[in-house]
């Protein structure tokens, strides 16, 4: 099944694209979803954690992606 990825802030620089199609097994959480990523992309070792949303909504680990998702790859943030 094809699912879209989305990159932001300091992840889009450790993977040098902002968005990309992936096609993943039916029935991938959100768990194996990363680390399929860590395997894809080891540099995304490199930060201490980052977020999962699937369709612009915050995702546990447990979610199980379908068809056509939209996950974004949100990485710590940090302000002033």
């Amino acid at each position: 099944m094809k699912i879209k990825v989305l990159f932001f802030g300091i992840t889009t620089d450790l993977v040098a694209t902002s968005n990309l199609e992936l096609d993943v097994l039916e029935g991938l959480s959100v768990s194996n979803f990363k680390n399929l990523l860590k395997e894809k992309y080891p540099q995304l070792e490199n930060i201490d954690s980052y977020a999962i949303a699937v369709n612009e909504e915050y995702a546990s680990n447990e979610v199980l992606l379908k068809e056509n998702d939209v996950i974004a790859v949100i990485p710590p943030v940090s302000g002033g």
